[in-house]
């Protein structure tokens, strides 16, 4: 049933992005800048990856002594929609004879022990490596007996012997995946949807630092091969595109991570910061259900504000657990740190030409509210006129004290 399950998803829900060489190689080469040895000796996993054509194995067996790997592991799930798209690792070697019973549309496991220049030539590049897996010496291609099922038995196997998961796991069950690595205390790079850090099951990982984002920034998102011809953003070279709202996640440390945050103080923002909603007033708005100030933008954080202040999700691409502290989020508990101070069960919610909607105020408990109508989105009144407004997810954070 697991098997089928994720099939349907990765179908449903289009979970079917490829990501570019030159994004792993961004990411993965940032961890070594940080600490040259983050991956030598270790067993890495990419257990969402087709061997035959994901630029996971690829930049990974290529820099399989660049980065000291032990071994490399890699599991496909059956069957691959990309076969004979991208990296084409035996078709395109014409002297290279297919072996028989091995056919793409299994899933396919690929252990890698060793690398080197097996023709000869001078060079190590796929084509060694092809040529190894062939004659099954020193490393090791065989069809998996499941379907390749990030949880199956056969899979969670191969994790247990594993030290990093790399890997661009499908969106749909990110939350049962990121289960499945902490359950199994690995350590992990993966990619996932920037919306990901609301989750119920994930925001209280990164409140904790047990999970955070990784060194590539999140404007911009990530570009991703796309098999979906309906749904294509650009073409390049005749490769189908797509931009996601994606971002990496991980929990090994990079530099990024602890660079601190550049600020103004509160007056120098109220005076100079360039963004309208805060040049030129008197002070930041404050919430009108939470003891906390607004702060829209992340870079326009108060260096000298002691209290507690909410920020777009976006913060968290610059989030320096040195230099600022996670006290929760709206709508994913923060009682304890920062509790609510009112309830909005005796409003309703209206459009912009007036008319009701039909759904009460309760609607609006335990998100970051501020008084007034700013003329864009529904907002909330009560028999005595008072309007409120929900502003977008909020995080509240403060200053950490030294």
């Amino acid at each position: 049933m697991a098997n089928s399950n994720l099939f349907n998803a990765k179908r449903e829900k289009n979970d079917e992005f490829y990501t570019q060489y030159s994004d792993i190689q961004k990411e993965i080469e940032a961890y070594l800048e940080y600490n040259l040895d983050v991956f030598r000796d270790k067993v890495m996993y990419c257990n969402c990856d087709d061997p035959f054509e994901s630029n996971f194995f690829r930049y990974f067996v290529l820099n399989f002594k660049k980065l000291g790997l032990k071994q490399l592991i890699t599991t496909s799930y059956k069957p691959s929609p990309v076969a004979n798209t991208q990296l084409g690792l035996f078709g395109d070697d014409k002297t290279l004879t297919k072996s028989k019973g091995r056919s793409k549309i299994n899933a396919n496991k690929f252990i890698i022990n060793e690398v080197h220049d097996i023709d000869g030539d001078g060079e190590f590049n796929l084509k060694d490596i092809a040529k190894q897996l062939k004659a099954n010496k020193h490393n090791e291609w065989t069809p998996l007996e499941e379907e390749g099922d990030f949880r199956s038995d056969e899979c969670i196997n191969l994790l247990k012997q594993s030290d990093i998961v790399v890997t661009n796991p499908p969106f749909s069950l990110f939350r049962e995946y990121v289960k499945q690595l902490f359950d199994s205390n690995k350590k992990f790079v993966i990619i996932g949807n920037k919306n990901a850090v609301t989750y119920k099951e994930i925001f209280p990982l990164i409140k904790d630092n047990r999970m955070w984002s990784g060194k590539t920034e999140w404007s911009g998102g990530l570009w991703f091969v796309t098999m979906d011809d309906g749904d294509v953003d650009r073409v390049v070279d005749g490769v189908n595109m797509k931009n996601v709202s994606s971002v990496w996640f991980t929990n090994l440390d990079h530099g990024r991570r602890h660079q601190p945050l550049p600020l103004m103080t509160m007056e120098e923002n109220l005076k100079y910061s360039k963004h309208q909603e805060i040049k030129g007033k008197k002070a930041y708005d404050r919430y009108d259900n939470y003891d906390a100030i607004e702060v829209p933008f992340t870079d326009a954080i108060p260096s000298d504000y002691s209290g507690v202040m909410g920020v777009p999700i976006s913060f968290l691409d610059k989030y320096n657990p040195d230099q600022f502290e996670i006290l929760g989020a709206t709508q994913r508990g923060c009682h304890n740190e920062v509790p609510d101070t009112k309830k909005y069960d005796d409003y309703w919610e209206v459009r912009q030409d007036g008319k009701k909607t039909g759904s009460s105020g309760g609607k609006t408990n335990e998100n970051a509210n501020l008084v007034g109508n700013d003329g864009k989105k529904n907002y909330f009144i009560n028999k005595e006129g008072h309007i409120i407004q929900s502003a977008y997810q909020r995080i509240f954070i403060r200053h950490k004290k030294k």
